[in-house]
């Protein structure tokens, strides 16, 4: 992949969007100079034309741009046109997109209805039966050739009605042949796609958008970045439709989310979002809409000095910074998790509760839940009690200097106070700086100091491209020391706070690029709400699990059950499992292909029916679905992966 580095996005160092063609969609073109685009998708029965409208109408409200509708077959694609009727009857213009998975005939219906058709590479005409097969030169090309003939009529039909199309390749759902050549991989989904935009192209045909979607963060951004990349050298720059698929709900769905679409959005990539949660359509928009506002509003101004790309940065595949670990941070450690407690001073052992810390009374002892706080800052406070053993301190070195006697206790050095540091016995030398205080001379030194940690500062409005640069040269340079990234923030709205941490850590971490990280707020924020979104952003980038996965879809039409309450049900019974992912799908469409990452499944396969799967592997088909809750915990016990609730 080093020919396609640093060609999949404007630039490195500069907040630029990607400039797309122009992509006509009803009345709301997408892609060039227009705004990113919002959409969402419904979650009723297209057969039920009100209920579909109404919902539609709702979510246009929210702020929807486009809205998709499920055509699972020719019938619901032909009652499309009655939706539109209604839409209109009611004043409502927003453009439909109609979602295929397996119909030729259903979408080539559709085309001719509604402004946009979205197809899935993996599962129109291709072959997916989860098999290993090997095919020969001949056999692909031949299986391609038949695809072609397929898809081609939908491409006419397009062309006449002027209906825009989608190419969507989801990572759990690559063809059999696909998965012979390239295996389970973002090349395998790029690939997947560029057939069918080549075969658009030889047609003349070019009013396309694409997407490259995964429940893996890691692996959609790569996808998306080697998608850009080989369209450049394909002469190709078609609108990218972005989005994590199976997110999930809550702050978990939003931060997973805002993790894989705000580390795209932040290299100028995206021209529409979709964030899919398991919960009602309507609250997907605003989530979406605010991810979009920060790069929307963003200074382009902002530019960061140029230094040499460092030919370890590889975009398309993630690998973690090699460090040299320095007591519990670096090396091959997961990532620590430090607090703030730096506005006032800690009075109570309770306090640390929200850190994950409970402290008994009757025992004069802690004990750890599963997100726990590694460090400490506790700034120019001093606590007023004895803090966990394994719990390390962190306070200004000016305060240090008063206590040297504490244990456990780690200074914190500004820049400036660093350089003039002379040789130390303590076994942590943590400093403190944006990316614009660390001079050359500050390198040099830290580059010689086995003990040196830095602590990388940011403020809210502070681009990430700055951060990269660091990186960038310490790479250069050689520098293996432990990097924590510290973000101070002085937003009072707990979302945006979710989604803005999401997208400003999540765009390093998703490079590798982190040994701990700091959530810095003001007091509208509680301390056990900015440990919940740091341990969530590592979970969300894989690169620390300490609680349960859901990967569960966001509903739609085909939905053979009530999702919302599924989800939580399943959670209620398991979220103790900790490292385990759990996929819970409303139809076979969305699994098992979707849940590929998932360690069991729980799939919608027919009214009152549910399939429940090991990894890919059915192990019960049509169980009743209120014994199916039962029957999953027991499969997870047979593998002796099962733990009593504490």
């Amino acid at each position: 992949m080093k020919e396609l580095s640093g060609i999949y996005c404007p630039d490195l160092f500069t907040y630029k969007r990607y400039l797309t063609r122009e992509v006509q969609i009803g009345n709301v073109p997408m892609g060039a100079h227009h705004p990113i685009r919002i959409q969402s998708m419904t979650t009723t029965d297209t057969m039920d034309t009100i209920a579909t409208v109404e919902q539609t109408i709702r979510m246009v409200e929210a702020g929807c741009d486009y809205v998709r509708i499920t055509a699972p077959s020719i019938k619901e694609a032909a009652n499309l046109a009655t939706i539109k009727k209604e839409l209109i009857a009611r004043n409502c213009h927003v453009p439909l997109v109609a979602d295929i998975h397996f119909t030729p005939n259903a979408a080539e219906a559709a085309a001719r209805i509604v402004e946009k058709v979205r197809v899935n590479p993996g599962n129109y005409v291709d072959k997916k039966k989860f098999e290993q097969l090997t095919y020969t030169q001949f056999e692909y090309e031949e299986e391609v050739e038949r695809i072609r003939k397929r898809f081609v009529p939908l491409i006419q039909v397009c062309k006449e009605y002027g209906t825009a199309l989608r190419i969507g390749t989801n990572h759990g759902s690559l063809s059999d042949r696909i998965m012979s050549w390239h295996g389970d991989t973002p090349m395998g989904m790029v690939e997947s796609a560029m057939e069918f935009i080549r075969m658009c192209e030889a047609e003349n045909f070019h009013n396309l958008v694409v997407s490259m979607k995964s429940s893996n963060t890691q692996v959609m951004v790569q996808a998306y970045r080697l998608l850009v990349a080989t369209m450049t050298k394909e002469n190709m720059n078609y609108p990218l439709h972005l989005g994590v698929t199976e997110a999930g709900d809550g702050e978990d769905g939003r931060i997973k989310s805002a993790v894989g679409i705000g580390t795209l959005l932040a290299d100028g990539l995206g021209d529409t979002i979709r964030v899919s949660l398991t919960e009602e359509p309507e609250l997907e928009a605003p989530v979406a809409k605010a991810l979009a506002d920060r790069y929307e509003k963003l200074n382009t101004n902002n530019t960061v000095a140029k230094v040499a790309i460092p030919s370890s940065f590889n975009p398309y595949l993630h690998q973690r910074r090699i460090t040299t670990a320095v007591e519990n941070v670096g090396g091959n450690l997961v990532p620590i998790v430090m607090a703030d407690f730096s506005q006032e001073p800690l009075i109570a052992e309770l306090q640390l509760s929200s850190i994950g810390y409970i402290y008994s009374e009757i025992l004069d002892k802690y004990s750890m839940t599963d997100l726990a706080a590694d460090w400490i800052y506790l700034g120019k406070h001093m606590p007023q009690f004895s803090l966990p053993g394994n719990l390390r301190k962190v306070v200004d070195y000016d305060v240090w200097e008063q206590f040297k006697s504490l244990e456990n206790t780690i200074p914190l050095f500004s820049t400036a106070t660093y350089l003039t540091l002379e040789n130390s016995e303590w076994p942590i030398h943590l400093i403190a700086g944006n990316a614009n205080e660390f001079t050359p001379a500050i390198f040099q030194k830290i580059k010689n100091d086995a003990k040196a940690i830095v602590c990388l500062q940011a403020n809210e409005d502070d681009s990430f491209a700055a951060n990269r640069a660091f990186f960038f040269q310490l790479a250069n340079q050689q520098i293996n020391c432990p990097v924590i990234i510290n973000r101070q923030y002085k937003i009072a709205d707990l979302t945006i706070l979710q989604l803005h941490a999401a997208t400003d850590f999540g765009s390093l971490l998703i490079d590798g690029y982190s040994d701990g990280v700091c959530i810095s707020t003001s007091k509208s924020i509680t301390p056990r709400a900015t440990n919940a979104i740091a341990f969530g952003l590592l979970q969300a980038s894989r690169m620390r699990i300490s609680k349960t996965e859901y990967i569960s879809c966001p509903s739609c039409g085909r939905t053979l059950f009530d999702l919302q309450e599924t989800t939580q049900l399943i959670r209620s019974r398991t979220d103790h499992l900790k490292g385990l992912k759990i996929g819970i799908m409303g139809c076979i469409v969305n699994g098992p292909g979707e849940m590929a990452d998932a360690d069991y499944g729980y799939v919608g396969a027919g009214p009152g029916k549910i399939t429940l799967y090991r990894g890919m592997d059915v192990v019960r088909k049509n169980v009743n679905t209120a014994d199916a809750v039962d029957g999953l915990i027991e499969i997870i016990k047979e593998d002796n992966l099962w733990v009593e609730k504490p």
